[in-house]
């Protein structure tokens, strides 16, 4: 098992819906074929933006068996397989195995509020049934869960529990992560706006949805830090920040599937209760993605 065979940049795919609410198979893989094609490092469905709580068990089968269908091996797969039960997970992380993913990755869903040992216990039960890896995932605004650094630090001595996926905006807690498990720790970025400042604390890739509408840009500011070249990433990380707060703050199926629409690519429907942007939020992506467009860069 390579405990760790992601790096770089790992993009979020949208789930996109027809006029029925069914998940439209064609557009999805024709989105996550240009996700590969622009130099993705990685493909992550099933995640937020990918609106995974939002899926019924065989829309879920659906994504898994189409992203591995169309990455073909190219790049490595990391699915969502969270729920709120521990047997659920483990149906899907063991699923996503047979499927072909790479690894998987588990937010710790709750409607009461989980306790440290649950939490230990719910991974532990999962990385006993499947031999991949695990990424933990901390996003505690969708969640309501905040796992603490002292937490995340007793789930990576569970062995399958390889990776850690930040996403609570507190760089700081990257730092810790750093100094307290050294420089061995694989620790990923998901707070879009904390990319240049979570690279620079260590980590070892960018999970984001950004790659969907400005791919060239989140893969430039990933070789400008392997050059340590922090002049040219500033730059670059500057010239896609306003985007990066824009897809945060609007949510991110939403503000993804409104740029793939701009972009010309599709970005599909949506499944209820989510509905689209409004025109006036859609006016305002357009002239950001515009400005980004109107840069002159050459990386």
């Amino acid at each position: 098992m390579n405990k760790v065979p992601f790096k770089g940049v790992i993009a979020y795919p949208v789930t996109p819906f027809d006029d029925s609410e069914n998940v439209d198979i064609p557009l999805f893989k024709k989105q996550v074929e240009r996700l590969v094609a622009t130099g993705s490092h990685g493909i992550a469905p099933l995640g937020s933006t990918g609106v995974m709580p939002y899926l019924n068990d065989a829309e879920k089968e659906t994504i898994t068996e189409a992203t591995m269908q169309q990455v073909a091996g190219r790049v490595p797969t990391l699915v969502g397989v969270s729920n709120l039960t521990t047997d659920k997970t483990i149906y899907h992380a063991q699923f996503a195995e047979k499927a072909g993913a790479t690894a998987v990755m588990i937010i710790p869903m709750s409607y009461w509020k989980l306790t440290d040992d649950e939490i230990v216990k719910h991974y532990d039960a999962v990385a006993s049934k499947i031999s991949i890896p695990i990424m933990a995932y901390n996003n505690p605004a969708t969640s309501g869960v905040d796992m603490s650094s002292v937490l995340l630090k007793r789930l990576l001595e569970i062995p399958n529990v390889t990776m850690i996926k930040e996403s609570s905006g507190d760089v700081q807690r990257m730092h810790y992560l750093r100094k307290e498990l050294g420089e061995d720790v694989a620790f990923f970025n998901g707070s879009n706006p904390l990319a240049l400042a979570a690279f620079s604390a260590g980590a070892t890739g960018w999970c984001t949805a950004a790659p969907n509408l400005i791919p060239e840009l989140n893969s430039a500011l990933y070789h400008a830090i392997q050059a340590n070249d922090l002049e040219k990433a500033q730059s670059i990380f500057y010239k896609q920040f306003d985007l990066l707060k824009f897809i945060v703050a609007k949510g991110l199926p939403r503000s993804i599937k409104a740029g793939l629409d701009l972009l010309g690519v599709g970005g599909g429907g949506f499944k209820s209760p989510l509905k689209p942007l409004n025109e006036h939020e859609i006016a305002e992506l357009d002239s950001i993605l515009s400005a980004i467009e109107n840069e002159v860069c050459q990386y």
